[in-house]
């Protein structure tokens, strides 16, 4: 068995690293590319650039304001995840530990939102959010971001919530501590694994939305990266350094985030094959 493995390890080695370089390049691409100007990346698409220059970052804060749209995508995003996992903590810890005859009905509902495209309601979702004054609101790409991401985290903590023992809450009652104060001093710390799951699903999905910032979204100083970055894009030609500049910029928060919370991630991934 032992030498078995020896002569394995190295082609497990080899495999990790090609689907590893698979990965990392258009990265590392994207990267290199920042530093090229437009004439630069055609006649040499996949080498080096000549010189790192910081210009193409610079007729990027030119040419738009990034650094507002950059401010808007963390608003919307931040406030999209910070409400969904508040909201749907409440509800998953109400469906997973309060038997109801109407829990399995309520938790259907939410995982209808997975099974129904929500951008097939876009006409009445517009003239709702048009009678409620949300329109050119960073308050509409909130809801629908809340919205959007309530199913699958919903699935998540539920789940998570159902594998956590109840001697844990009967202790905690025990000493006084009521359901909303047994919820935050204890099982949240150990839910800490699926809440970085949703937390990285949640922000990259709110981060990277382009449908709805296009549809809610007319005035130029509420729009977000995705949608502001499209006047990068003229008639017959694009600045496609300044346009991969910009996408740099806008890749650092998810990169940033998936190293800080890579571990719960990970673990909240795997955390029913182990329970």
């Amino acid at each position: 068995m032992e030498k078995n493995t020896i002569w394995t390890r190295p082609f497990y080695y080899i495999m990790m690293f090609g689907v590893a370089t698979v990965s990392l390049y258009p990265i590392f691409l994207m990267f290199m590319s920042s530093f090229k100007s437009s004439s630069e990346i055609f006649k040499n698409p996949l080498g080096l650039p000549t010189s790192f220059s910081l210009d193409t970052y610079r007729t990027l804060l030119n040419k738009i304001p990034f650094d507002q749209y950059f401010y808007n995508s963390v608003m919307v995003s931040v406030t999209s995840v910070v409400l969904v996992v508040l909201f749907c903590s409440l509800a998953a810890f109400y469906i997973a530990r309060f038997n109801f005859s109407w829990n399995s009905a309520i938790f259907f509902v939410f995982l209808l939102g997975m099974m129904i495209p929500i951008k097939l309601g876009i006409v009445p979702l517009f003239i709702l959010m048009r009678d409620l004054g949300l329109i050119n609101s960073l308050w509409s790409l909130i809801l629908m971001n809340i919205a959007t991401g309530a199913p699958i985290t919903m699935l998540i903590l539920t789940g998570f919530f159902k594998t956590l023992p109840m001697e844990l809450e009967e202790a905690a009652r025990m000493d006084g501590a009521g359901n909303l104060r047994t919820l935050w001093h204890v099982l949240l710390p150990l839910m800490r694994p699926a809440i970085g799951t949703v937390v990285i699903i949640n922000f990259i999905a709110a981060w990277n939305d382009f449908f709805f910032p296009l549809i809610f979204i007319t005035e130029k100083a509420k729009m977000t990266i995705p949608v502001g970055m499209l006047s990068l894009f003229g008639e017959h030609s694009a600045d496609w350094g300044s346009l991969f500049a910009g996408l740099t910029l806008a890749s650092l928060p998810m990169m940033v985030l998936f190293l800080l919370a890579s571990k719960q991630f990970m673990e909240g991934l795997t955390a029913g094959a182990v329970k």
